[in-house]
């Protein structure tokens, strides 16, 4: 494991994660095919580098602070909230890219915010900062996914590897029958958080939220009119599924144990599966490393630490994404990994039935 200062960790960050909103940025001018390298980085080069390099694990020291850290997410922020409705205009065929250019950059800013702009929505709205928290609303309200910040946060982390969070997979559960479920099931359950939190009190967040989606939509109306609506509403379905098939992928199959008193234990490192892989981690902000994070939900990205039992993906995290997506290959990798970790338990109560 090498030692990094933060400052020269935090470049590392930078560059992994702003590469590919730059490419997409300078497409816009300089011709579809940065659309391609865009594509081509966050779908290959980074996978290539963590298949190369595999144990190059960049780390700060422990309890070390992060310069920039919040810095860096309100950069890719607003490029996300920048590059959006310019995505739809170029899909819509608004921008002169013809309709081959139009499906290349479908999958290039598809695929560049589902694997970066999901993350850092994700830090922000875990962010004390409510700057940054609306911040990050503001991010998935343009992917239509806005409620995300109540189920993940008042659900999610409270009742992960259980049955009553609708993120967590099944051992068996296709990814196929999971994103439906995934979907409804949280915005109800956010929904209902939200009320028991409030007690009739206030504004319900949801109002918010939908209404900030609302206007996204509207703004890609202007910009491209009909069209830019069912670009939007499908650009915005690849998007949300990458961060549900993330869920899939880093809690299949684990499940915590009922205690004798009918409440669950407590959440451990054994309730995740995380990626060790070095470059896919440094681009998704160290979102592959799950168990930290929900043990430390405020922990900043750059001090998630990979704990040492914690159950593993054998490749990254978009890698195992892709593969889930067939599931006969899913199963056969990851039922396998499941017994071994269930040989590994007295009890077995950490997995899925």
């Amino acid at each position: 494991m090498t030692r990094f200062p933060t400052r020269s960790l935090m470049l590392v960050f930078a560059a992994a994660s702003l590469a590919p909103m730059a490419l997409l940025a300078a497409g816009l001018s300089g011709g579809w095919g940065w659309f391609l390298a865009a594509l081509l980085y966050v779908g290959g080069f980074a996978a290539l580098l963590d298949r190369i390099l595999p144990h190059l694990l960049l780390e700060a020291p422990e309890g070390a602070e992060f310069p920039g850290s919040d810095a860096l997410l309100v950069v890719l922020a607003l490029a996300h909230l920048t590059l959006w409705p310019v995505a739809v205009a170029v899909i819509a065929g608004r921008t002169g890219f013809g309709p081959a250019g139009g499906i290349l950059a479908f999958f290039a800013f598809g695929l560049t915010f589902g694997q970066i702009s999901n993350p850092v929505a994700h830090e922000l709205i875990h962010r004390s900062d409510r700057r940054l928290f609306w911040l990050g609303v503001a991010v998935y309200a343009s992917m239509l996914f806005a409620h995300h910040a109540s189920a993940h946060r008042l659900v999610h982390h409270v009742h992960v590897a259980s049955d009553g969070d609708p993120n967590s997979a099944y051992r068996g559960e296709t990814v196929w029958q999971f994103l439906p479920r995934a979907w409804i099931g949280s915005f109800r359950a956010g929904y209902a958080a939200e009320v028991r939190l409030r007690r009739g009190r206030g504004l319900h967040p949801y109002a918010i939220y939908l209404g900030l989606s609302g206007l996204s939509l509207i703004l890609s109306a202007v910009v491209a009119g009909w069209i830019g609506l069912a670009v939007h509403l499908a650009l915005a379905l690849h998007v949300t599924s990458q961060l549900l098939i993330s869920d899939y992928v880093q809690h299949y199959g684990l499940r915590r144990a009922v205690r004798r008193d009918g409440r669950l234990e407590p959440v451990g490192d054994r309730h995740s599966w995380n990626a060790p892989q070095w470059f896919s981690g440094k681009m998704m902000l160290h979102a592959p490393r799950h168990s930290d994070h929900h043990a430390h939900p405020s922990r900043p990205y750059p001090g998630l630490r990979l704990p040492g039992d914690a159950p593993m993906l054998p490749r990254g995290l978009p890698l195992m994404g892709a593969l889930a997506l067939i599931p006969p290959l899913w199963f056969r990798v990851m039922d396998r990994r499941l017994a071994r970790l269930a040989s590994r338990e007295s009890d077995g109560t950490g997995l899925a039935p």
